[in-house]
């Protein structure tokens, strides 16, 4: 009997230890389940000019199980076209609050991240040229900690200048709108227009390069001078702080009766003429694939850098009629779509 109540007992002990070391395991799992991933998201411009393309972003993070509030957080930094020294600022912040991954957008705010962490991934989107910008060693294999998406912006721009010329009768000369410089994103710039003046020169076409502040002021004062050097179109730098004063460019191009081919469709939305480039939405819904791979585990260096593989030619009829340019059939039956 004796013996029966020693094994029963024996036998009690061992369950209640293979109970406690499965809670254990169980709690450790519910742990490991309910971790809260921290994101950080650095921009150049502002929030309300990146809404449509952060609203892209989000919706693919959903899909792929990520949620705000759930199971991940979203700190958004935006430099509001305050420059270099903000950005820095910006990025060293979100270093600082130990974000486990850093979206960012174009070249500055990537030349930024990468300045204030070698170990931090970083995954960025709206960069033109990521080997030529020293951002990562090559497509193939960026190396370091930076990977992410590339929008052929030096490229496309050689084309939106062919384009323009075919739409402009008598076209001569072509004013382009830049930032002031002076900027950890010049080297962008550099590498944009060096790509658009030799097309320029193969088009004989010539380029008027005009330095502006991205803001009301400045970008009247630019549409001013614009005028007066008598140029007969408009292109801007591919640049967020353009994509988010979309609006007011468009309206100045129209005042002054400038016809103008924009780097994404969102200036045709607010009624510009024309648009073409790299489809940006679904750059950004790519970037959240990253994102998903990188919190599961990947490694950036051994992540390929990818380029833009959906392009737009966007016409808005109306806006052409507003400045009087008409428009051939056959150079509209090129357009993916015509806004009439």
């Amino acid at each position: 009997m004796e013996r029966a109540r020693k094994h029963m007992k024996r036998k009690i002990t061992v369950l209640t230890l293979c109970a406690l070391l499965f809670a254990l395991c169980g709690s450790g799992d519910a742990q490991q389940a309910e971790k809260i991933f921290r994101i950080g998201f650095l921009d150049g411009s502002t929030a309300a000019g990146s809404a449509v393309l952060l609203e892209a972003f989000r919706q693919e993070l959903k899909k792929l199980g990520w949620i705000e509030g759930k199971n991940i957080i979203v700190e958004y930094r935006f430099g509001e076209s305050k420059g270099s020294e903000r950005l820095l600022e910006l990025a060293a912040e979100l270093v600082r609050l130990k974000v486990d991954l850093i979206v960012v957008s174009a070249t500055g705010p990537t030349l930024a991240a990468k300045s204030a962490t070698t170990t931090i991934p970083i995954v960025m989107t709206r960069v033109g040229d990521p080997v030529g910008e020293g951002l990562v060693a090559s497509l193939a294999r960026p190396g370091g900690n930076v990977t992410g998406l590339s929008t052929l912006a030096t490229e496309l721009n050689t084309k939106r200048l062919e384009i323009l010329n075919d739409a402009v009768p008598k076209l001569a000369r072509v004013g382009f709108l830049r930032g002031p410089g002076g900027g950890i994103g010049d080297i962008s710039t550099d590498l944009q227009l060096k790509k658009l003046r030799a097309a320029a020169v193969v088009l004989k076409l010539e380029l008027e390069v005009i330095k502006t502040q991205p803001d009301p002021k400045g970008l009247e004062s630019a549409f001013q001078s614009a005028k007066q050097k008598r140029v007969n179109a408009i292109m801007t730098l591919t640049s967020p702080s353009f994509f988010a004063e979309r609006k007011r460019i468009v309206g100045l191009a129209g005042k002054h009766r400038l016809p103008a081919i924009y780097f994404q469709r969102e200036f045709v939305d607010e009624g510009g003429l024309m648009s073409y480039g790299a489809d940006y939405d679904d750059l950004f819904r790519r970037a959240a694939v990253y994102v998903d791979k990188i919190l599961k585990g990947a490694k950036p260096a051994d992540l390929p850098v990818q380029q833009a593989t959906k392009f737009e030619f966007i016409i808005n009829l109306k806006a052409a009629k507003q400045i009087g340019l008409t428009l051939s059939p056959e150079f509209l039956s090129r357009a993916n779509q015509v806004i009439k």
